[in-house]
């Protein structure tokens, strides 16, 4: 009797040169699958394999018997008209190796350099291209901004709103803000919004009261739930998005501009509602008492983190103190908003709290659209001193409610895996940094037996070192990603049993979702049914809001990656300084001053044949016994920027003077 087929459904992730890889959620293996094996399949596609059992294999392989499920309905390119009958959409995706076929009648009058979302009608053969009919045309790829208009649309991201949304949004955004009964009035209360200065959605204000014994904190929240309610379309809308996404020359944002960047937005000098968290701190920064109700506000002064900054420092240097345009009771609050954040970074650093403080960085784009200057982020006193009050509120929020025993959504972070753990404790004792029983043959290390203060420890030893960007790199990679749940497990990164995102309900759908839940709660209409409700659709919401985040995060990483290969095609020929910043068996990666990285093959190193030495991380001549190592200085030639790949690629500079070539400096 013929043994029966064992299959398993997955999620194809298609590699550039050919082959794939199937991830199974059931048992979180991943299968190999070759390019003779992918019967039809394309990247992100639902599909049902068979295991292979194939001798001496590391790893598992498989074929795909068929497709489940398409990934992709449409697909965003580059249109080339070929003839006067029909022509074809070159991907932007290079993990979709065809062109789709577009027949003239489907083609919108497009033209060769158009970019356009093409929905496939027919998804073709091993030996048939796929076939489609283009829905959109979003403008000629040399046009201003259609980039990074194109690279949104192939994360599936709503762009535009429809006009049935931004009617209700100016229809909302009508109503009178009054002081009703169940509202605070705290419109005398001294209260800022400190941000970005080209922020426009300002979900914060802060304000600040020093009594005899204690120093009263108040956290004041856009209630953005008045305007959005449950069920329109609003809030559709919303959902859908999960998150404004902050890209490199755009904001596409969570909800209409006439809401986030007007009626909810905290501007200067005009009456909001809010949700305001009030908490009371002893003189020592310890939180004795927190509440969270409705109000009325209105912020007399908005800063820049800039300004705010500027600010300190005036106070700093006492020969030359000029605080003009500061009104006494401002300078008073802001001075005692300083002593109060630094108390509680100073108690979250003791409890473990970790702060991986990666380079960021700004491109600058002119009109155009064109990166112009590419500039590190300098995180300051300022940033940090708004962030400590964001921390506060969503630690009290989530604690509070959680002791309600009522639904809610939770900002949630596990702890790291063993595994991962045992593996970051081999690569960092070869820098020769240790964790505490890690890796230990005799202690090993269980899932919730790693303390934060382990990787604080580790982040604080390497701090200075020529491999501390690859560690920090390499314990980001081994923790686990934050999400959003109902049930309040913990924030392993914060240190902290309590959390949840209440502070930015303007951009994030979470924090808008639970001041639904608060404001229930607070008017006494969270019953039986209401809460029945909430339980109901809270993992959905989970999930959703937790992929929507992912999905944001990845747009913004690919649009920076692409203006700042565009930027370095300026630069082709030029020579940098920079340093190591990863090592494989092709070669090593170089990180320059302003964040952009760039590859340095192994083929292109002329003067020795070069071994990858792994647990080092180095590779290593054969003959002349040189060595790039992790954070070793190199000064590097840009040799090519690809857009469509997303690559850079240098040699080392005395590579290029080695063979005559003239080079620009930087």
């Amino acid at each position: 009797m013929k043994k029966k087929k064992e299959l398993l459904t997955g999620i194809l992730q298609f590699n550039p040169k050919g082959f794939g890889f199937v991830l199974v959620p059931e048992t979180n293996t991943e299968y190999f699958v070759g390019r003779d094996d992918l019967n039809g399949a394309f990247h992100t596609d639902t599909v049902l394999i068979c295991p292979l059992n194939k001798r001496g294999k590391k790893r598992p392989e498989c074929v795909i018997e068929k497709v489940v499920e398409r990934g992709f309905k449409s697909l965003v390119g580059t249109y080339d008209d070929c003839d006067s009958n029909y022509g074809f959409v070159v991907c932007d995706n290079i993990r979709i190796p065809f062109d789709v076929f577009v027949r003239k009648e489907n083609s919108m009058d497009a033209v060769s350099g158009h970019k356009v979302v093409v929905e496939i009608t027919d998804y073709g053969s091993p030996k048939k291209n796929p076939e489609g009919k283009i829905t959109k045309i979003l403008g000629h790829e040399t046009d201003p901004g259609v980039d990074i208009k194109a690279i949104a649309m192939g994360y599936n991201v709503p762009i535009d709103f429809n006009e049935e949304v931004l009617e209700e949004a100016k229809t909302v955004a009508s109503k009178e803000i009054v002081v009703t009964p169940d509202r605070e009035d705290f419109r005398k209360k001294i209260m800022v919004t400190i941000d970005s200065e080209d922020a426009k959605d300002l979900d914060d204000a802060v304000s600040l009261e020093v009594k005899r014994d204690s120093v009263i904190l108040g956290v004041h929240i856009a209630d953005v739930s008045e305007y959005v309610t449950e069920g329109s379309l609003l809030d559709e809308c919303a959902l859908e998005r999960g998150t404004s996404i902050y890209l490199t020359d755009r904001v596409i944002p969570m909800l209409p501009r006439a809401l986030s960047n007007d009626k909810c937005s905290l501007n200067a000098g005009e009456d909001r509602y809010a949700l305001s968290c009030i908490m009371v701190f002893d003189r020592k920064g310890e939180l004795k008492e927190s509440n969270v109700v409705q109000s009325v506000i209105n912020v007399n002064r908005r800063m820049s983190y800039n300004e705010l900054m500027h600010f300190f420092e005036l106070k700093d240097n006492k020969e030359n103190l000029d605080v003009t345009g500061y009104d006494k009771k401002l300078i008073t609050m802001l001075s005692n908003m300083r002593k109060l954040a630094s108390k509680l970074r100073k108690k979250r650093v003791e409890r473990g709290s970790i702060e991986f403080d990666l380079k960021e960085c700004k491109i600058k784009l002119n009109k155009d659209g064109r990166p112009i200057s590419i500039e590190p982020y300098e995180r300051n006193e300022a940033t940090g001193l708004i962030e400590e009050f964001m921390l506060a509120a969503n630690e009290s929020v989530a604690e509070h409610f959680f002791w309600l025993n009522i639904p809610f959504l939770y900002r949630v972070h596990e702890a790291p895996d063993g595994d991962k753990m045992k593996l970051l404790a081999t690569f960092i004792n070869n820098f020769g940094y240790t964790f505490k029983g890690v890796g230990s043959k005799k202690t090993g290390i269980r899932r919730d037996g790693f303390h934060p203060k382990q990787m604080q420890k580790l982040l604080s030893s390497i701090e200075g070192s020529k491999e501390e960007a690859m560690i920090k790199r390499m314990a980001l990679r081994s923790m686990m990603r934050a999400c959003y749940s109902p049930k309040c497990t913990g924030h392993f990164g914060l240190a902290d049993k309590y959390y949840c995102h209440f502070t930015s309900p303007i951009r994030r759908y979470p924090d808008l979702f639970i001041h639904r839940i608060i404001k229930e709660y607070l008017g006494a209409s969270l019953d039986k049914k209401r809460i029945e409700h909430y339980e109901a659709i809270l993992d959905e919401r989970a999930s959703h809001t937790s992929m929507t985040e992912k999905r944001a995060d990845e747009l913004e990483r690919e649009c920076d990656r692409y203006k700042k290969v565009e930027y370095m095609e300026n630069f082709i020929g030029s020579e940098f300084e920079g340093a190591i910043s990863g090592v494989t068996g092709w070669g090593f990666y170089v990180e320059l001053e302003n964040t952009v990285e760039g590859l340095v093959h192994i083929t292109t190193l002329k003067d020795d044949y070069y071994d990858y030495i792994e647990e080092r991380c180095e590779l290593c001549g054969e003959y002349t016994g040189r060595r790039y190592s992790l954070g070793m200085p190199v000064k590097v030639e840009v040799v090519n920027a690809d857009r469509a790949s997303r690559t850079i690629d240098f040699i080392l500079a005395e590579e290029g003077r080695r063979h005559g070539r003239k080079r620009n400096k930087q």
